[in-house]
């Protein structure tokens, strides 16, 4: 299990940090940290909207603003903040995360040697989720096309900012078998999303497993060679690591704490054929923070 995680971690870019909850000004907020040295950098997004704050070494908060005037234009009271705090000039730093933690991690190295920047530091922020759905089976022969269920659980591995686009991902699902289909199998697999639709409370995502160990048991009823016109029963055990690449989509709604999930899970794979009919692999489930 633990080189399974270190692989996954190797899927993943990310910078991670743990989310606080301050008192900023008499108000109550759950801020990420995502600079942490002489001066600490602190975000967060609510309704879409970012807000920023430094916190000095004496643990003062300050947010950094940047209102608009009568005529609707911005004033940029944020750089006069962060120059009163560093003696440096930031008329050139942007309104943006990625600029502010630029501005901040210079001025962190400025007064300690020993800083190590942001963009040398990797950790994660991970998702814990389970599932259950309906899946024909589609990379096995299945002649009445029966459905099955299955049901299991994932680790998620995403960029602690906002609207992370990449993702690696590990999980674990048993298929049961049906009256008319004895076919169970228990699946562990690895694999990487890309979100190419990503807004606060919504995402759409392609995702591959490039990595699968899967234990079948099965029984199959066939015609016996030799003796045409009888049927004997095949049994299979069996456990196979493949690299198959199996694509699917998927879409995540922000709700509370986490995310309700919906994933078309198999709708092709790259290195192993089709049954004999459509792939239906439909899976809804529900992934927190952890």
């Amino acid at each position: 299990m633990k080189r399974l995680l270190f692989i996954l971690s190797l899927c993943v870019s990310t910078l991670s940090f743990a989310q606080q909850t301050y008192s900023v000004n008499g108000e109550s907020l759950k801020l990420d940290t995502e600079v942490e040295g002489t001066l600490d950098l602190l975000w967060t997004s609510v309704d879409g909207q970012f807000r920023y704050f430094v916190k000095t070494e004496d643990k003062t908060i300050t947010e950094l603003k940047n209102t608009k005037n009568e005529n609707n234009k911005y004033q940029n009271e944020y750089q006069a903040t962060l120059a009163d705090l560093t003696d440096m000039d930031a008329s050139k730093t942007k309104f943006t995360l990625f600029d502010l933690k630029q501005f901040i991690n210079k001025y962190n190295v400025s007064q300690d040697e020993t800083y190590v920047s942001t963009e040398q530091k990797v950790k994660f922020k991970t998702r814990l989720g389970v599932f259950g759905g309906l899946t024909n089976n589609p990379f096995t022969s299945n002649p009445e096309n029966e459905s099955a269920v299955f049901f299991g659980t994932e680790l998620e591995l995403v960029q602690d900012k906002p609207q992370p686009k990449h993702a690696g991902f590990v999980n674990f699902r048993y298929t049961s078998k049906t009256d008319n289909f004895d076919y169970k199998a228990a699946q562990l697999a690895l694999g990487y999303r890309f979100r190419f639709v990503n807004t606060n409370g919504f995402n759409m995502y392609a995702q591959t497993k490039f990595a699968t160990l899967t234990k079948v048991d099965a029984s199959f009823v066939i015609e016996n060679p030799e003796n045409p016109g009888t049927f004997v029963t095949n049994e299979v055990s069996n456990t196979e690591f493949d690299a198959p690449l199996i694509f699917g989509l998927g879409a995540d709604f922000k709700v509370g704490n986490g995310y309700i999930t919906f994933i078309y899970d198999s709708l092709f794979a790259a290195f192993i054929e089709n049954g004999d009919h459509f792939s239906t692999d439909f899976a809804l489930g529900y992934k927190f923070n952890l």
